[in-house]
């Protein structure tokens, strides 16, 4: 069976990419993880992807001039290992839109919150300073807004009285890990049918 080519940009931990990676195992998903790239040499899920079998990379964005140097490079890495699509999972690097623009419609995040609700970093602080009933997660296409393109997924959670940022944080990550690969299923299930025609 035909899979999709996918790559996971991370910078830190890697558990969204590991939750990915995992599912990805199973012979009947439509999309392979075949590589991961960080840029940061010292993250965690470099080793966690290794462990699991998958090829990683790294591009350490602070030895380029610019960023557009380093997205060129980025892009050509991505080409060479024949990527067809994308998810970024935990990747600290807002992308300009000359290399949103090569990926569109093939480029994921996930988002601690509910889009289009706290935008951007802390999240779950935010949203009980708001007083929120429901928080959660949400996966989206990325755009050349930071977290405004179109929504793909989204799962909810109640927001406890007594919660803090980090309880809070904690169960919306154990549905970050059920929703991400759930999305890139969806996604590659349409990138494949798209191919057929």
């Amino acid at each position: 069976m035909k899979s999709v080519k996918t790559a996971i940009l991370i910078s830190g931990g890697g558990s969204n990419m590991e939750a990915l990676i995992r599912a990805t195992h199973i012979p009947s998903f439509p999309a392979h993880i075949a590589l991961v790239m960080s840029n940061r040499p010292q993250a965690g899920g470099l080793e966690k992807a290794r462990a699991l079998g998958v090829t990683t990379d790294i591009i350490d964005h602070k030895t380029f001039a610019t960023r557009e140097k380093f997205e060129r490079t980025l892009h050509a890495k991505l080409d060479k290992h024949r990527i067809e699509l994308v998810c970024t999972a935990g990747f600290m690097r807002l992308l300009s839109p000359w290399f949103v623009s090569r990926w569109t419609g093939r480029l994921l995040n996930i988002h601690p919150s509910l889009l289009p609700k706290f935008k951007g970093l802390n999240t779950h602080a935010r949203a009980l300073k708001a007083g929120e009933s429901e928080h959660g997660c949400t996966v989206h296409h990325v755009n050349e807004q930071m977290d405004g393109g179109e929504i793909i997924a989204q799962k909810s959670v109640p927001v406890r009285a007594d919660d803090t940022a980090e309880t809070l944080a904690a169960r919306v990550l154990k549905q970050e890990h059920l929703l991400y690969p759930r999305a890139l299923k969806n996604t590659a299930m349409q990138l494949l049918a798209l191919t057929k025609k």
